[in-house]
């Protein structure tokens, strides 16, 4: 048994680890949020051009995203309860730094680090969510992620109103929040430290066994990373160009236009809450299919709406669109349930991966079409929701071995 996660069904749910979590994950996001909505300050004060936009937003992504699987691969065998608040230090010098950058190449190495903390901040977070759950880990995984997009939520109103009134120096400011979070983790680490098995402080944790064939796991796990391409790549459109988009298409102002995204952002936080209990009661399987899938026709539409409609699809598709994170993740922790940190790292870090990817790809295509041409294109992403149908139902799997293979 999974010394770490499993465990978690003899206890209650511990509703005070996980509001500590979440609230860590809206500081943390929030400050990584910051990134996408200083985008136009930096285009404007360094002459960028969408294509190295692009690239900034790449930067940030690989680096929050290609650690992330180690660092949880590694602490799912030597748990490190510490590592949290230390991995927010790097957040608070990238933000500090950033807050000086002069050059092209010094705000893509302040990015960077701000990318690390968020890289060693959420396999183990995530971790923590499930141990504290008392086996009720769609409400756990939904608690934690929607105090990330609050969190992601409120970055283009502190840009609105502080940064783009104060200008490139007031990003220093946001490194409190940071040592905020730091300070806030310490009990949180105390906490997940007392709760190690003398075993587990011992030497590495022996993994928990997948209730289905290794073949059948590495199809569905395949299937999952389809589903999360989908669900980011299209949201790299929203989240990195959609107030480009807006200034465009509908001449509103910088602050009109974060705002509009902030509406995007703050249905996408309500979308994830809903996401986790909903997949407890009815079947994380059909929140995917509901998410991705059902998201579709406003998708096509946004392109061919006026303003108005735009605001209310936009906000339509957050809402339904982020519905699917919270289930996909814990569908994965159930596919291997002794690598908890390793696939709450690899489906974060896909995440941020897939998203900087789409941010780059996306900015070149806008550098050789328009912006209105890029949502065009992705408007046919959800479609990739159809995978789901070959997604295996787990707690099949689970009767099957419990009972054994049938005889003949």
């Amino acid at each position: 048994m999974d010394a770490l996660g499993s465990t978690s069904r003899q206890h209650r749910t511990v509703y005070f680890i996980l509001t500590s979590i979440a609230v860590c994950h809206m500081l943390n996001d929030a400050m990584s949020s910051l990134l996408p909505s200083i985008y136009p300050m930096f285009k404007s004060l360094l002459h960028l051009s969408f294509g190295q936009i692009g690239v900034m937003a790449l930067t940030y992504q690989l680096t929050a995203s290609l650690l992330q699987p180690i660092v949880g691969l590694y602490t799912d065998r030597h748990p490190k309860p510490f590592s949290l608040p230390v991995g927010l230090g790097s957040t608070l010098i990238g933000l500090l730094l950033l807050s000086t950058a002069s050059t092209f190449h010094a705000v893509l190495f302040a990015t960077s680090l701000v990318g690390v903390g968020s890289s060693v901040f959420h396999p183990e977070s995530s971790r923590l969510a499930r141990m504290a759950s008392g086996g009720r880990y769609g409400l756990a995984q939904s608690l934690f992620q929607v105090g990330g997009n609050v969190g992601l939520a409120g970055g283009p109103l502190m840009v609105a109103f502080v940064v783009l009134s104060r200008g490139q120096s007031s990003i220093a400011w946001f490194s409190f929040i940071a040592l905020a979070a730091m300070i806030l983790l310490i009990p949180v680490s105390l906490w997940y430290r007392a709760r190690l098995t003398p075993e587990t402080k011992a030497g590495p944790v022996r993994a928990a066994e997948s209730p289905l064939p290794p073949g059948k796991v590495r199809r569905s796990v395949g299937i999952l990373v389809a589903l999360i391409f989908s669900k980011y790549f299209y949201l790299s459109s929203i989240n990195n160009y959609l107030i480009f988009y807006l200034i465009g298409r509908f001449q509103v102002s910088v602050r009109a236009a974060q705002i509009h995204l902030f509406l995007f952002l703050a249905s996408v936080a309500v979308g994830t809450f809903a996401g986790g209990p909903i997949g407890d009661r009815i079947g994380r399987k059909y929140v995917i299919w509901i998410s991705i899938l059902g998201v579709l026709p406003f998708t096509l539409l946004l392109p061919r709406a006026n303003l108005f409609w735009t605001t209310i699809l936009t906000v339509i598709i957050g809402l339904v669109l982020a519905s699917a994170f919270s289930a996909i993740v814990v569908y994965a922790q159930e596919l291997l349930p002794g690598k908890i940190g390793m696939i709450s790292g690899l489906f974060f870090g896909l995440a941020f991966g897939i998203a900087g990817l789409g941010a780059a790809l996306f900015g070149r295509l806008a550098d050789l079409t328009s912006i209105g041409f890029v949502y065009r294109v992705c408007a046919y992403l959800p479609a990739i929701g159809l995978l789901t149908a070959f997604l295996p139902d787990l707690h099949e799997g689970r009767r099957q071995k419990v009972k054994g293979p049938s005889t003949p």
